[in-house]
């Protein structure tokens, strides 16, 4: 029997997929270099609202959970300050 590869989406804090980054992913790591790439650049534009990323897994069962809260993307950056 095959092993079911997980797979990786980026939502927003509302759940839905994300506006920018609705792509699935193949590892957790990928997701979050492109949710902490895209909040440290485009996104730091953003409300925090619109700026808060999650990550979240497909299960076996075909549903959605989410695992992951990058760091970079629920937190002002510092080159906003100045």
């Amino acid at each position: 029997m095959a092993k079911h590869r997980s797979r990786y989406r980026l939502v927003g804090l509302d759940g839905q997929p994300h506006p920018v980054l609705d792509a699935p992913y193949d590892t957790l790591e990928l997701a979050i270099a492109d949710a902490s790439d895209w909040c440290t650049g485009q996104g730091s534009r953003c409300s925090m609202g619109q700026q808060g990323i999650a990550v979240e897994v497909r299960t076996d069962s075909g549903s959605w959970r989410t695992i992951d809260y990058p760091v970079s993307c629920l937190s002002r950056s510092s080159s906003m300050a100045g």
